[in-house]
Protein backbone atom coordinates (compact mmCIF):
# COMPACT_ATOMS: atom_id res chain seq x y z
CA UNK A 1 0.00 0.00 0.00
CA UNK A 2 1.13 3.57 -0.92
CA UNK A 3 2.22 5.63 2.24
CA UNK A 4 0.02 8.24 3.41
CA UNK A 5 0.09 11.20 5.87
CA UNK A 6 3.55 11.59 6.54
CA UNK A 7 6.09 14.21 6.47
CA UNK A 8 2.85 16.47 5.67
CA UNK A 9 2.07 15.39 2.92
CA UNK A 10 -1.79 15.22 1.81
CA UNK A 11 -3.55 12.64 1.19
CA UNK A 12 -4.30 11.85 -2.42
CA UNK A 13 -8.10 10.93 -2.95
CA UNK A 14 -8.95 9.95 -6.52
CA UNK A 15 -12.72 10.06 -7.34
CA UNK A 16 -14.00 8.48 -10.78
CA UNK A 17 -16.62 9.73 -12.48
CA UNK A 18 -18.54 8.14 -15.05
CA UNK A 19 -22.27 9.63 -15.67
CA UNK A 20 -23.77 12.87 -15.17
CA UNK A 21 -25.93 11.42 -12.92
CA UNK A 22 -23.28 10.16 -10.23
CA UNK A 23 -21.28 13.26 -10.92
CA UNK A 24 -24.47 15.02 -9.54
CA UNK A 25 -24.24 13.10 -6.25
CA UNK A 26 -20.89 13.11 -6.26
CA UNK A 27 -20.32 16.82 -6.01
CA UNK A 28 -20.41 17.83 -2.50
CA UNK A 29 -17.69 14.76 -1.51
CA UNK A 30 -15.34 16.55 -4.23
CA UNK A 31 -15.96 20.33 -2.22
CA UNK A 32 -15.53 18.62 0.71
CA UNK A 33 -12.45 16.83 -0.31
CA UNK A 34 -10.91 19.96 -2.25
CA UNK A 35 -11.69 22.04 0.72
CA UNK A 36 -10.01 19.95 3.71
CA UNK A 37 -6.65 20.95 4.71
CA UNK A 38 -5.58 17.04 4.74
CA UNK A 39 -6.40 16.13 1.09
CA UNK A 40 -5.80 16.48 -2.20
CA UNK A 41 -8.23 16.28 -5.31
CA UNK A 42 -7.13 14.36 -8.29
CA UNK A 43 -10.42 13.90 -10.47
CA UNK A 44 -10.51 11.17 -13.14
CA UNK A 45 -13.34 11.37 -16.06
CA UNK A 46 -14.89 9.08 -17.60
CA UNK A 47 -17.59 7.24 -19.09
CA UNK A 48 -20.63 8.75 -20.62
CA UNK A 49 -18.88 11.80 -19.94
CA UNK A 50 -16.63 11.49 -22.51
CA UNK A 51 -19.19 10.63 -25.79
CA UNK A 52 -21.39 13.01 -27.92
CA UNK A 53 -24.09 10.99 -27.96
CA UNK A 54 -25.17 11.47 -23.80
CA UNK A 55 -24.30 15.19 -24.06
CA UNK A 56 -20.41 14.83 -23.37
CA UNK A 57 -20.85 16.22 -20.33
CA UNK A 58 -17.10 16.40 -19.20
CA UNK A 59 -18.02 20.07 -20.30
CA UNK A 60 -20.47 20.34 -17.33
CA UNK A 61 -17.47 19.60 -14.90
CA UNK A 62 -15.06 21.85 -16.66
CA UNK A 63 -18.31 24.52 -16.65
CA UNK A 64 -18.44 24.53 -12.86
CA UNK A 65 -14.40 24.81 -12.67
CA UNK A 66 -13.45 21.58 -11.31
CA UNK A 67 -9.44 20.71 -12.64
CA UNK A 68 -10.00 17.58 -14.62
CA UNK A 69 -6.54 15.09 -13.62
CA UNK A 70 -7.69 12.35 -16.06
CA UNK A 71 -9.59 11.96 -18.85
CA UNK A 72 -9.89 8.01 -19.75
CA UNK A 73 -11.99 6.55 -22.66
CA UNK A 74 -14.20 3.68 -21.76
CA UNK A 75 -17.30 3.20 -24.30
CA UNK A 76 -17.78 3.82 -27.64
CA UNK A 77 -21.82 4.69 -27.46
CA UNK A 78 -22.19 2.06 -29.28
CA UNK A 79 -25.38 -0.40 -28.06
CA UNK A 80 -23.50 -3.50 -29.48
CA UNK A 81 -22.60 -6.17 -26.90
CA UNK A 82 -19.05 -5.97 -26.51
CA UNK A 83 -19.01 -2.28 -25.94
CA UNK A 84 -19.35 -2.56 -21.93
CA UNK A 85 -16.58 -5.31 -21.93
CA UNK A 86 -14.54 -3.85 -24.13
CA UNK A 87 -15.14 -0.35 -22.04
CA UNK A 88 -14.35 -1.87 -18.89
CA UNK A 89 -10.80 -2.88 -19.89
CA UNK A 90 -10.23 0.11 -21.32
CA UNK A 91 -11.26 1.74 -18.19
CA UNK A 92 -8.56 -0.27 -16.31
CA UNK A 93 -5.88 0.23 -18.36
CA UNK A 94 -6.50 3.53 -18.80
CA UNK A 95 -7.40 4.53 -14.95
CA UNK A 96 -4.14 2.24 -13.72
CA UNK A 97 -1.24 4.68 -15.64
CA UNK A 98 -3.01 7.65 -13.88
CA UNK A 99 -3.13 6.20 -10.32
CA UNK A 100 0.90 5.35 -11.20
CA UNK A 101 1.53 8.29 -12.68
CA UNK A 102 -0.64 10.55 -9.73
CA UNK A 103 0.23 8.39 -6.87
CA UNK A 104 -2.62 8.32 -5.22
CA UNK A 105 -3.36 7.22 -1.72
CA UNK A 106 -7.17 6.21 -2.01
CA UNK A 107 -9.76 5.95 -4.89
CA UNK A 108 -13.41 6.28 -4.42
CA UNK A 109 -15.61 5.38 -6.97
CA UNK A 110 -19.89 5.45 -6.17
CA UNK A 111 -22.45 3.00 -7.26
CA UNK A 112 -22.49 0.04 -9.04
CA UNK A 113 -21.98 1.29 -13.10
CA UNK A 114 -19.79 -0.30 -15.12
CA UNK A 115 -17.18 3.10 -14.61
CA UNK A 116 -17.15 2.74 -10.96
CA UNK A 117 -16.30 -1.29 -11.29
CA UNK A 118 -13.38 -0.36 -13.34
CA UNK A 119 -11.88 2.68 -10.12
CA UNK A 120 -12.37 -0.31 -8.29
CA UNK A 121 -10.78 -3.29 -9.88
CA UNK A 122 -7.80 -0.98 -10.65
CA UNK A 123 -7.31 0.71 -7.15
CA UNK A 124 -6.88 -3.05 -5.73
CA UNK A 125 -4.74 -4.47 -8.28
CA UNK A 126 -2.54 -1.23 -7.72
CA UNK A 127 -2.20 -1.53 -4.18
CA UNK A 128 -4.35 1.43 -3.36
CA UNK A 129 -7.17 2.09 -0.72
CA UNK A 130 -10.65 1.80 -2.37
CA UNK A 131 -13.67 3.62 -0.83
CA UNK A 132 -17.08 2.69 -1.70
CA UNK A 133 -19.99 5.13 -1.33
CA UNK A 134 -23.36 3.67 -1.78
CA UNK A 135 -22.62 0.18 -1.28
CA UNK A 136 -25.32 -2.38 0.38
CA UNK A 137 -28.36 -0.77 -1.98
CA UNK A 138 -29.90 -2.90 -3.68
CA UNK A 139 -31.34 -2.25 -7.43
CA UNK A 140 -31.40 -5.12 -10.26
CA UNK A 141 -30.86 -2.71 -12.67
CA UNK A 142 -29.02 -5.02 -15.42
CA UNK A 143 -25.55 -6.16 -14.12
CA UNK A 144 -25.80 -3.35 -11.03
CA UNK A 145 -26.30 -5.67 -8.19
CA UNK A 146 -23.51 -7.70 -9.26
CA UNK A 147 -21.39 -4.78 -9.61
CA UNK A 148 -22.65 -2.97 -6.57
CA UNK A 149 -21.80 -6.52 -4.30
CA UNK A 150 -18.71 -7.24 -6.11
CA UNK A 151 -17.67 -3.45 -5.82
CA UNK A 152 -18.18 -4.47 -1.88
CA UNK A 153 -16.04 -6.86 -1.51
CA UNK A 154 -13.47 -5.32 -3.06
CA UNK A 155 -13.71 -2.45 -1.08
CA UNK A 156 -11.45 -1.66 2.13
CA UNK A 157 -13.98 1.33 3.01
CA UNK A 158 -17.42 1.80 2.89
CA UNK A 159 -19.84 4.71 3.54
CA UNK A 160 -23.21 3.73 3.04
CA UNK A 161 -26.46 5.67 2.68
CA UNK A 162 -28.75 3.86 5.31
CA UNK A 163 -29.15 1.85 8.03
CA UNK A 164 -30.73 -1.03 6.10
CA UNK A 165 -27.28 -0.78 4.04
CA UNK A 166 -25.43 -1.01 6.30
CA UNK A 167 -26.63 -4.60 7.96
CA UNK A 168 -26.68 -5.66 4.26
CA UNK A 169 -23.04 -4.67 3.75
CA UNK A 170 -22.07 -6.39 7.04
CA UNK A 171 -23.94 -9.56 6.45
CA UNK A 172 -21.58 -9.51 3.12
CA UNK A 173 -18.88 -10.30 5.64
CA UNK A 174 -17.29 -6.92 5.84
CA UNK A 175 -16.14 -6.37 9.47
CA UNK A 176 -17.86 -3.27 11.33
CA UNK A 177 -14.91 -0.63 11.55
CA UNK A 178 -14.81 -0.21 7.86
CA UNK A 179 -18.68 0.52 7.51
CA UNK A 180 -19.57 4.15 8.25
CA UNK A 181 -22.64 5.76 7.69
CA UNK A 182 -22.78 8.57 5.98
CA UNK A 183 -25.77 9.09 4.11
CA UNK A 184 -26.88 9.71 0.92
CA UNK A 185 -24.60 12.38 -0.93
CA UNK A 186 -27.32 13.15 -3.60
CA UNK A 187 -29.31 15.06 -0.79
CA UNK A 188 -26.29 17.08 0.13
CA UNK A 189 -26.87 20.29 -2.48
CA UNK A 190 -30.42 19.35 -2.40
CA UNK A 191 -30.66 20.45 0.87
CA UNK A 192 -29.10 23.79 -0.25
CA UNK A 193 -31.29 24.38 -2.92
CA UNK A 194 -33.98 24.00 -0.57
CA UNK A 195 -32.75 26.26 2.04
CA UNK A 196 -32.14 29.35 -0.58
CA UNK A 197 -35.64 29.17 -1.28
CA UNK A 198 -37.05 29.12 2.32
CA UNK A 199 -35.00 32.34 2.63
CA UNK A 200 -36.12 33.99 -0.86
CA UNK A 201 -39.60 33.04 0.00
CA UNK A 202 -39.97 32.66 3.77
CA UNK A 203 -42.06 29.52 2.95
CA UNK A 204 -41.77 25.79 2.88
CA UNK A 205 -44.08 25.49 -0.12
CA UNK A 206 -43.32 25.02 -3.44
CA UNK A 207 -43.73 26.51 -7.15
CA UNK A 208 -44.59 23.89 -9.32
CA UNK A 209 -44.05 24.70 -13.07
CA UNK A 210 -47.16 25.75 -15.13
CA UNK A 211 -48.58 23.82 -17.06
CA UNK A 212 -48.18 21.11 -14.40
CA UNK A 213 -44.98 19.20 -15.42
CA UNK A 214 -43.72 15.93 -15.67
CA UNK A 215 -39.69 15.26 -15.09
CA UNK A 216 -39.45 11.71 -16.89
CA UNK A 217 -36.08 9.74 -16.37
CA UNK A 218 -36.23 6.06 -17.99
CA UNK A 219 -33.05 3.99 -18.39
CA UNK A 220 -32.51 0.68 -20.18
CA UNK A 221 -32.26 -2.39 -17.96
CA UNK A 222 -29.56 -4.42 -20.82
CA UNK A 223 -33.23 -6.09 -22.73
CA UNK A 224 -33.31 -5.38 -26.21
CA UNK A 225 -33.80 -2.14 -28.50
CA UNK A 226 -37.66 -3.15 -28.97
CA UNK A 227 -38.18 -4.12 -25.22
CA UNK A 228 -36.73 -1.03 -23.69
CA UNK A 229 -38.72 1.03 -26.74
CA UNK A 230 -42.04 -0.55 -26.09
CA UNK A 231 -42.29 0.42 -22.59
CA UNK A 232 -40.66 3.97 -23.20
CA UNK A 233 -43.73 4.14 -25.62
CA UNK A 234 -46.03 3.50 -22.34
CA UNK A 235 -44.06 6.16 -19.97
CA UNK A 236 -44.73 8.77 -21.97
CA UNK A 237 -48.04 7.66 -23.48
CA UNK A 238 -49.56 7.23 -19.83
CA UNK A 239 -47.79 10.86 -19.04
CA UNK A 240 -49.29 12.31 -22.02
CA UNK A 241 -52.66 10.92 -21.21
CA UNK A 242 -52.47 12.68 -18.05
CA UNK A 243 -52.21 15.84 -19.45
CA UNK A 244 -48.60 17.22 -18.10
CA UNK A 245 -46.12 18.93 -20.10
CA UNK A 246 -42.89 16.65 -20.74
CA UNK A 247 -39.29 17.16 -19.54
CA UNK A 248 -37.42 14.26 -20.79
CA UNK A 249 -33.78 13.00 -19.98
CA UNK A 250 -32.14 10.62 -22.01
CA UNK A 251 -31.14 7.46 -20.61
CA UNK A 252 -27.69 6.54 -19.78
CA UNK A 253 -25.50 3.86 -22.21
CA UNK A 254 -26.34 1.10 -20.43
CA UNK A 255 -27.57 -2.14 -23.27
CA UNK A 256 -31.04 -1.14 -24.68
CA UNK A 257 -30.39 2.48 -24.19
CA UNK A 258 -30.87 3.06 -28.27
CA UNK A 259 -35.01 1.91 -27.84
CA UNK A 260 -35.54 4.36 -25.43
CA UNK A 261 -33.87 7.54 -27.24
CA UNK A 262 -36.32 6.12 -30.77
CA UNK A 263 -39.25 6.00 -28.69
CA UNK A 264 -38.42 9.76 -26.92
CA UNK A 265 -37.40 11.03 -30.68
CA UNK A 266 -41.07 9.68 -31.59
CA UNK A 267 -43.03 11.25 -29.29
CA UNK A 268 -41.48 14.20 -29.47
CA UNK A 269 -42.04 14.61 -33.19
CA UNK A 270 -45.54 13.51 -32.66
CA UNK A 271 -46.31 16.01 -29.74
CA UNK A 272 -44.33 19.45 -30.28
CA UNK A 273 -44.50 22.02 -27.73
CA UNK A 274 -45.72 19.88 -24.52
CA UNK A 275 -42.19 17.65 -24.93
CA UNK A 276 -39.22 18.78 -24.36
CA UNK A 277 -36.23 15.94 -24.72
CA UNK A 278 -32.78 17.22 -23.21
CA UNK A 279 -30.06 14.63 -23.56
CA UNK A 280 -28.25 16.03 -20.26
CA UNK A 281 -28.12 18.91 -17.88
CA UNK A 282 -26.48 20.59 -15.32
CA UNK A 283 -26.88 18.84 -11.53
CA UNK A 284 -28.11 21.68 -10.19
CA UNK A 285 -30.71 22.47 -13.27
CA UNK A 286 -32.30 19.18 -12.67
CA UNK A 287 -32.62 19.52 -9.10
CA UNK A 288 -34.55 22.62 -9.48
CA UNK A 289 -36.55 20.82 -12.17
CA UNK A 290 -37.30 18.10 -9.61
CA UNK A 291 -38.00 20.62 -7.17
CA UNK A 292 -40.61 22.46 -9.31
CA UNK A 293 -41.75 19.49 -10.93
CA UNK A 294 -45.92 17.83 -10.25
CA UNK A 295 -44.21 14.39 -10.18
CA UNK A 296 -40.76 12.25 -11.32
CA UNK A 297 -41.72 8.83 -13.92
CA UNK A 298 -39.43 6.57 -14.82
CA UNK A 299 -36.82 3.75 -12.59
CA UNK A 300 -34.42 6.44 -12.15
CA UNK A 301 -32.83 6.12 -8.36
CA UNK A 302 -33.42 10.16 -7.61
CA UNK A 303 -37.29 8.96 -8.16
CA UNK A 304 -36.44 6.92 -4.66
CA UNK A 305 -33.92 9.11 -2.91
CA UNK A 306 -34.06 12.57 -3.99
CA UNK A 307 -37.66 13.21 -4.98
CA UNK A 308 -39.16 12.37 -1.55
CA UNK A 309 -36.98 15.29 -0.38
CA UNK A 310 -37.49 17.24 -2.52
CA UNK A 311 -41.35 17.08 -1.95
CA UNK A 312 -42.29 15.83 -5.92
CA UNK A 313 -44.42 12.47 -5.99
CA UNK A 314 -42.83 10.13 -7.68
CA UNK A 315 -43.88 6.79 -10.05
CA UNK A 316 -41.19 4.21 -10.50
CA UNK A 317 -41.99 2.27 -13.14
CA UNK A 318 -40.78 -1.32 -13.29
CA UNK A 319 -37.85 -3.39 -11.40
CA UNK A 320 -34.87 -1.55 -11.76
CA UNK A 321 -35.21 0.24 -8.29
CA UNK A 322 -36.70 -2.66 -6.60
CA UNK A 323 -35.41 -3.62 -2.99
CA UNK A 324 -34.24 0.11 -2.84
CA UNK A 325 -35.52 1.63 0.63
CA UNK A 326 -38.25 4.55 -0.60
CA UNK A 327 -37.33 7.47 1.18
CA UNK A 328 -40.75 8.70 1.55
CA UNK A 329 -44.78 6.80 0.70
CA UNK A 330 -44.99 9.84 -2.17
CA UNK A 331 -42.89 6.90 -3.93
CA UNK A 332 -45.44 4.74 -6.15
CA UNK A 333 -44.82 2.00 -8.04
CA UNK A 334 -45.65 0.89 -11.23
CA UNK A 335 -45.74 -2.19 -13.51
CA UNK A 336 -44.02 -1.47 -17.07
CA UNK A 337 -47.61 -1.29 -18.82
CA UNK A 338 -49.53 1.58 -19.73
CA UNK A 339 -52.23 1.01 -17.40
CA UNK A 340 -50.45 0.61 -14.39
CA UNK A 341 -48.20 3.76 -14.94
CA UNK A 342 -51.56 5.70 -15.95
CA UNK A 343 -52.88 4.36 -12.13
CA UNK A 344 -49.69 5.05 -10.30
CA UNK A 345 -49.69 8.74 -12.04
CA UNK A 346 -53.30 9.12 -10.91
CA UNK A 347 -52.37 8.16 -7.51
CA UNK A 348 -48.64 10.22 -7.48
CA UNK A 349 -50.50 13.42 -8.50
CA UNK A 350 -52.40 13.33 -5.39
CA UNK A 351 -49.66 13.11 -2.85
CA UNK A 352 -48.36 16.35 -1.26
CA UNK A 353 -44.78 14.95 0.24
CA UNK A 354 -43.28 17.28 2.45
CA UNK A 355 -39.86 19.14 1.44
CA UNK A 356 -36.84 19.08 3.14
CA UNK A 357 -36.67 17.05 6.67
CA UNK A 358 -34.56 14.19 7.58
CA UNK A 359 -34.80 11.47 5.14
CA UNK A 360 -33.67 7.79 5.77
CA UNK A 361 -30.95 8.71 3.40
CA UNK A 362 -29.68 11.06 6.35
CA UNK A 363 -29.47 15.06 6.09
CA UNK A 364 -27.86 16.73 3.97
CA UNK A 365 -24.25 16.19 5.41
CA UNK A 366 -22.96 13.11 3.44
CA UNK A 367 -20.39 14.68 1.54
CA UNK A 368 -18.60 16.43 4.58
CA UNK A 369 -18.42 12.92 6.47
CA UNK A 370 -17.10 11.27 3.85
CA UNK A 371 -14.12 13.94 3.31
CA UNK A 372 -13.79 14.36 7.42
CA UNK A 373 -13.29 10.40 7.84
CA UNK A 374 -11.29 9.99 4.46
CA UNK A 375 -8.60 12.73 6.25
CA UNK A 376 -8.72 11.20 9.74
CA UNK A 377 -9.03 7.46 9.04
CA UNK A 378 -5.76 5.11 9.63
CA UNK A 379 -4.37 4.40 6.10
CA UNK A 380 -2.20 1.10 7.66
CA UNK A 381 -1.16 -1.59 5.33
CA UNK A 382 -3.60 -4.16 7.42
CA UNK A 383 -6.38 -1.74 5.66
CA UNK A 384 -5.61 -3.34 2.57
CA UNK A 385 -5.13 -6.96 4.11
CA UNK A 386 -9.26 -7.94 3.65
CA UNK A 387 -11.07 -10.86 5.69
CA UNK A 388 -14.05 -12.33 5.91
CA UNK A 389 -16.25 -11.32 9.41
CA UNK A 390 -18.32 -15.04 9.49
Amino acid sequence: MKPSGRSGRRRRIAVVTGTRAEYGLLRSTLEAIRAHRRLELQLVVTGMHLLRKFGHTVDDIVRDGWRIDARVKMQTGSDGPTDQPVGLSRGIAGIARFLERGNADVVVVLGDRIEAMAGALTAVTTGRVLAHIHGGDVAPGDFDDSFRHGITKLAHLHFVATRKSLRRVLRLGETPERVHLVGAPGLDRLGQLITAVDARTGSRGKDHLCPPTALVVQHPCGRSVAVERRIMEDVLRAVRTAGLRQMIVYPNSDRGHRGIIQAIERHASANGDDVQPVRSMPHDDYLRTLLHADVLVGNSSSGIIEAPFAGTPSVDVGDRQAGRQPGGSSVIHAEESFSSIRGALRRALKKRPRLGGRSVYGDGRAGERIARLLATLPLTPTLTRKRLAF
